[in-house]
């Protein structure tokens, strides 16, 4: 095979793109990125990291500086928008089945930053920017792709291309795999604001959920801001829903107060829940969002992507050092795809179910749960997505 195609091209620079490569690299494979940026993009995205995806991320030696640029959050709760803490739910009793039993408040641009600089300290690593990738074609030995770039279209070919560019992804269009699943119907609403919410409501916790037929939302504490996800109708005016009236409005609900509060950032966005019908179709490999999308609730998306990324840069290794044939990487599409339909998809979706249930029916389940620790341990191994690892595991 000619020297330029011998290598992986990881379409996508963002936390699963970018976890990809370093561990592709890592694992004496050459790597090329393209992104469609011209830098890394440094917005308020995914924030929550669960304890196996830490544990993933040790292998970087990041971890650490994650948590000194984020925050370490080992408890959470399900509380109450009237009455307070419903259920407060401690990662220590987890002890035993990681070596992080807490999850990392830290903003995905943070951990992105740093796997660029860890990715590019390697020889040979290359990141293009202003690279949209627009088609894939998968031949017998290796994957041509099509890009726009401020000096006109180029083709790249790679052995194998890993597609993380996105819910959008333009190589899973491009291979016309299906992205069942649906919509939901109303709007997601985030105000993010420097007020420390910890000085009033004094038992919160980093991380917070609050049940509540009319208006459920999601307190989510990063370094410097409080973030505010609540849901909004689908049919109003997008302007109205991010002006500095409503979202006053909608903090207020929160807290009370005298004076506005300062609004740092704010975004509006529809919610989907889609598998790809396949993550694999030949040398294309799909995965993160490109693969799978789900409403945030939980945190489940970004950390299932970084799942994803890492059970296919081993068995994309073994493969490419012929340690292992070409059905390997069914074996990924096979895990990984059906993990998340059993566990992502459908702990993600009871989530909101439960958040915006009439009468207190989930509050009281929830509270028994947390007052008995083994069904604490049971439930925290779920949310925190170590069950369905060892679900993976379970599939060979």
């Amino acid at each position: 095979m000619a020297q330029q195609t011998d290598r992986v091209v990881v379409v996508g620079a963002g936390p699963v793109g970018l976890t990809a490569a370093l561990a592709l690299a890592r694992r004496n494979i050459p790597t090329l990125v393209l992104a469609a940026e011209p830098e890394l993009v440094m917005e308020l995205r995914g924030s929550t990291f669960h304890p196996p995806t830490l544990e993933m991320l040790d292998e970087f030696d990041v971890v650490p500086s994650m948590i000194a640029s984020g925050l370490k959050a080992p408890t959470w709760q399900l509380r109450d928008r009237e009455t307070g803490p419903v259920a407060t739910f401690d990662l220590a009793l987890l002890a035993a089945d990681t070596s992080h039993p807490y999850r990392v408040q830290c903003e995905q641009w943070k951990l992105m930053r740093l796997l660029r600089d860890a990715y590019l300290k390697i020889p040979g690593a290359e990141i293009k920017f202003d690279h949209t990738v627009t088609a894939v074609a998968p031949g017998d030995d290796s994957v041509a792709v099509t890009a726009d770039t401020p000096a006109g279209p180029v083709t790249i070919d790679g052995r194998y291309v890993v597609a993380a560019d996105g819910a959008r992804s333009a190589v899973r269009r491009s291979l016309g795999i299906e992205f069942t699943g649906f919509t939901y119907p109303e709007l997601f609403l985030i105000a993010s604001t420097g007020f420390r919410f910890e000085d009033t409501l004094t038992d919160i916790a980093y991380v917070n959920y609050i049940a509540d037929p009319n208006e459920w939302l999601v307190l989510l504490r990063v370094p410097g801001l409080w973030r505010v996800l609540v849901p909004a109708p689908e049919n109003a005016d997008r302007a109205q829903l991010l002006s500095d009236e409503n979202l006053q409005q909608v903090l207020q609900r929160v807290v009370p107060r005298d004076v506005d509060y300062a609004i740092e950032h704010r975004s509006i966005y529809h919610v989907h829940q889609r598998v790809a019908k396949s993550f694999r179709t030949g040398r294309v490999l799909l995965a993160g969002d490109a693969a799978h999308i789900n409403n945030p609730l939980g945190g489940m998306g970004m950390n299932g992507g970084i799942h994803d990324a890492i059970n296919l840069t081993d068995r994309l290794a073994a493969v490419w050092h012929d340690e292992a044939d070409d059905s390997e990487l069914d074996r990924f599409d096979r895990q990984r795809r059906l993990v998340t339909k059993e566990y992502v998809e459908k702990q993600s979706i009871q989530n909101k179910k439960n958040l915006e249930a009439p009468g207190s029916e989930f509050r009281d389940r929830l509270a028994a749960i947390a007052a008995d620790p083994a069904q604490t341990r049971d439930y925290l191994l779920a949310v925190s997505m170590i069950s369905s690892l060892r679900r993976a595991q379970e599939l060979g």
